[in-house]
């Protein structure tokens, strides 16, 4: 129960997403071998029940199966994961979850126990044809109905009990809602940032929060904030009356979820950072991704301010038809400003940055060409708030990277990127290149490749083992030995023979395998660490 619990809570307790889940682990996790032999037994002693209790003694039928059932079920190990990065954290949501799921759980096997040792039916007060009396005064099929069903039935029955705290949860969180909506209602003046795209919100959001602090008192959302529950937690509990501006992320994986978190917040500042092909599963294409982000710009007010990618073709065009809104465009190729003139080091990167007629340096300890991107989006927003280019300059040198975001560490002789939490094409094309320009000892990548991309995950993750094998790379190790094969494959494409490739079933056994092989100077790049919900 409690490992279901835990994996329900990775997947945001959408049942949906932990259906999906089940059917993945069906025979590992769901129903594996040991609860499918118990009830196979059930369905034998069903269909066979008189010639076995003629056959064999009572005695003897029970004996075998203590033995089998404590063999089989004394352990729960394949239930306990060894090591989880995310433990479960028993909140008031998952407080709330437990009492129909523990009631439920209980209920059959409970039922079923009851009638095994009492001999009857409840309320009917029948007589079971199978309970001994004596020594063993139970019904053994009643009781192997009870609780080898009952095993079967646990996971159903968490969906169950999400359905039956789904009126509870939207009612509590509707509370939430008007609560936030009433709280910026009572600050006209405040002006809200709202950020939204396929890859970046989180990096651009911090860089923008660092541009504008430089002059104004500034709250933003912390971390992946991005859902209508966490936005209404920051406005609530985070947001001051001496804050002049508001900063959220808006992320989406359904149509009307950016509908839905602008009804809490609605922004006189809209940023989309890309249309890429994140949560693809759920969209279904590309152009429907984009238009879910594009309502974020829709839902902008006469005189609010829309502030685009000017490299992606789908972002570049939204709001173009509004001539009572003002579009600042931003990018390395297009767009009124531009960045230009990338270098890299250990210290981080280097850029020019030009807006307008004014032109300025840019030292930051961030690592990409995306991030570039993202901080000429920044850029921006800070300059319809006034901040000079060169006050931006200053501000970028003390920019710190989103943890576990191509964040630049050094531990002892070795150095490594940490890009654990991006996973994405763009993104994680970015991470092997980057990579491959540093030579201070061994290039190592550990991976497990991309997730949830629907249709179109193997293509992409084909693309990405391309990618590392024209990189260079002195060792690569992938993390999952089914869900790397297109990896594999992409590698195996091109001339990498030479190309020193390991396959492990964990994140943990990359780490006891590198740590044999690494050496003072070398870097490894820690590109998408998969939740233990996509591990075990």
């Amino acid at each position: 129960m409690r490992f279901f619990l835990h994996s329900y809570q990775q997947v945001g307790y959408k049942n949906n997403e932990f259906w999906q889940w089940m059917k993945a682990h069906w025979d590992e996790k769901i129903i594996p071998s040991n609860i499918a032999l118990i009830n196979i037994f059930i369905f034998l002693l069903l269909w066979f029940d008189e010639w076995v209790f003629e056959t064999i003694t009572y005695t003897s039928l029970s004996l075998v199966f203590f033995v089998f059932t404590f063999y089989w079920f004394g352990s729960v190990a394949r239930y306990r994961p060894k090591k989880v990065k995310k433990p479960l954290i028993y909140t008031s949501r998952v407080k709330r979850l437990l009492v129909p799921f523990v009631t439920l759980s209980s209920l059959f096997p409970g039922l079923f126990t009851y009638m095994s040792f009492t001999g009857t039916l409840p309320f009917l007060n029948l007589p079971l044809p199978n309970h001994f009396t004596g020594l063993l005064s139970f019904d053994l099929l009643m009781l192997l109905i009870g609780w080898g069903f009952g095993a079967a039935f646990i996971p159903f029955y968490l969906l169950l009990a999400g359905l039956t705290t789904k009126p509870v949860e939207k009612y509590i969180q509707k509370g939430f809602k008007k609560q936030a909506r009433a709280k910026l209602a009572s600050m006209p003046d405040l002006k809200v940032i709202a950020i939204t795209g396929s890859y970046g919100k989180t990096s651009t959001k911090f860089m923008i929060r660092d541009l504008l602090k430089e002059r104004y008192s500034v709250c933003s959302t912390p971390g992946s904030y991005n859902t209508p529950m966490g936005i209404c937690k920051v406005i609530n509990n985070d947001l001051q009356s001496h804050h002049q501006i508001l900063i959220l992320e808006m992320g989406a994986r359904y149509k009307g979820n950016i509908q839905e978190l602008c009804d809490i917040a609605k922004p006189d500042i809209a940023v989309i950072t890309n249309v890429g092909v994140a949560h693809l599963e759920t969209f279904g294409s590309q152009d429907v991704i984009a238009k879910e982000k594009g309502t974020l710009v829709d839902n902008l007010a006469e005189g609010d301010v829309a502030v685009l990618n000017a490299d992606d073709s789908r972002v570049a065009k939204m709001g173009a038809g509004r001539p009572e809104i003002s579009r600042i465009l931003a990018g390395l190729e297009h767009g009124e400003i531009r960045g230009s003139s990338i270098s890299y080091g250990t210290s981080g990167m280097e850029f020019d940055v030009q807006a307008g007629d004014y032109k300025e340096h840019f030292q930051t300890k961030l690592l990409g060409a995306h991030n570039v991107q993202n901080l000429l989006l920044a850029v921006g927003v800070a300059s319809h708030f006034g901040i000079r280019l060169k006050t931006m300059a200053i501000a970028a040198a003390n920019i710190k990277p989103i943890e576990h975001r191509l964040e630049l560490k050094q531990q002892g002789d070795i150095f490594v990127i940490d890009d654990a939490f991006n996973s994405n094409p763009v993104g994680a094309k970015n991470a092997v290149e980057i990579l491959s320009q540093f030579n201070s000892g061994q290039r190592i990548i550990i991976t497990p490749g991309m997730i949830e991309l629907g249709e179109i995950e193997a293509e992409e993750n084909y693309k990405f083992g391309e990618t590392i094998a024209k990189a260079n790379l002195d060792f690569v190790v992938l993390v999952g030995e089914e869900r790397v094969q297109p990896i594999l494959e992409g590698i195996k494409s091109k001339d990498s023979a030479s190309l020193n490739v390991r396959v492990v079933n964990s994140l943990f056994e990359a780490n006891e395998l590198v740590q044999k092989h690494a050496r003072p100077g070398d870097i490894i790049l820690y590109e998408n660490d998969l939740p233990d919900v996509y591990n075990e």
